[in-house]
């Protein structure tokens, strides 16, 4: 039997459109990637062989380059689940940027306090579980960092579908350290807020247990680009109920999404779409994101 290859996931759209809704000076773009190095290229050798898909040869240079057209002052680079627990790429980007960007890791289980504690040094600021793509570590591993993570001070960030029947919300209710839930909790949007799972999301939000990043409508949504209808309700409750818990990110470069690439000037325009005013815009771009990622 041959060899089955991941898919090689698609280059963004570039130039985006230009926002209709201007972005408030110091804002943030809380959730992108990057998979090239220093030298431009995606290191093959250190990609993960459970990925799912192939990574764009993009990285550092592209994104400034989004931020600077698009007003964005600063921004977290979520490390990628194609490279598993390799860092390298993310870190080396987060040196580069000299203090821009901030960083969420892949670590294991088993990894040792040196490292952990350049990860910090770097500018990571949590660590990721990833139940969703392959090269992803799963809740074992966030139970067993939890401890760790909490004494530098950090949180764990989410990629889970929380309608799904294996979320243990025992943990997550009990966390000791604060959680981030990625994509508004990447559970379909028809379902709407009133699905459990969304509801027990949103307690742990309003309690100022948890952030939710109401980014990547494109990949929970039914309904069509760039409105995402089925979205607008997931928005309107979590501004309801936890306004101070909220930030938001580009999801770029957008993997996994082959032929439905949003354009990044049309995913700025969603806080308005959404019906979030210019005040409450600064809060989910400026100030909400400068108390998550600079604190302490």
């Amino acid at each position: 039997m041959s060899e089955v290859r991941p898919r090689l996931a698609e280059t963004p759209r570039w130039p985006p459109k230009t926002p209709r809704t201007a972005v408030p000076t110091g804002a943030w773009d809380c959730h992108f990637h990057v998979f090239t190095g220093p030298d431009g290229q995606v290191d093959e050798a250190a990609l993960s062989s459970a990925r799912v898909y192939d990574p764009p040869a993009v990285g550092l240079a592209e994104i400034e380059r989004l931020h600077d057209r698009l007003g964005f002052a600063r921004g977290v680079i979520v490390q990628g689940s194609v490279y598993g627990t390799d860092n390298a790429a993310m870190t080396a980007a987060l040196r580069a940027a000299r203090g821009r960007y901030r960083g969420i890791a892949v670590i294991g289980a088993d990894a040792s306090e040196r490292e952990l504690d350049a990860l910090a040094e770097a500018g990571v600021s949590g660590v990721r579980v990833n139940v969703l793509y392959g090269g992803g570590v799963d809740f074992g591993v966030g139970r067993a960092i939890e401890a760790r993570v909490k004494a530098r001070g950090g949180h764990i960030q989410l990629l889970i579908d929380i309608a799904q029947p294996n979320v243990p919300w025992d943990w997550l209710e009990r966390a000791s350290v604060p959680l981030v839930f990625d994509h508004f909790g990447h559970f379909a949007a028809r379902l709407g807020p009133q699905a459990p799972g969304f509801q027990r999301m949103l307690r742990l939000a309003r309690d100022g247990r948890a952030w939710v990043k109401i980014t990547g409508p494109t990949r929970i949504s039914a309904e069509p680009a760039p409105d995402h209808a089925d979205v607008r309700p997931l928005a309107e409750a979590l501004v309801e109920a936890a306004p101070e818990r909220l930030v938001w990110g580009s999801d770029w470069p957008h993997v996994a999404l082959w032929g439905r690439m949003p354009d990044d000037g049309d995913l700025v325009d969603d806080l308005a779409r959404w019906g979030l005013d210019e005040t409450m815009r600064r809060r989910v771009l400026v100030e909400n994101p400068h108390r998550l990622y600079t604190a302490g």
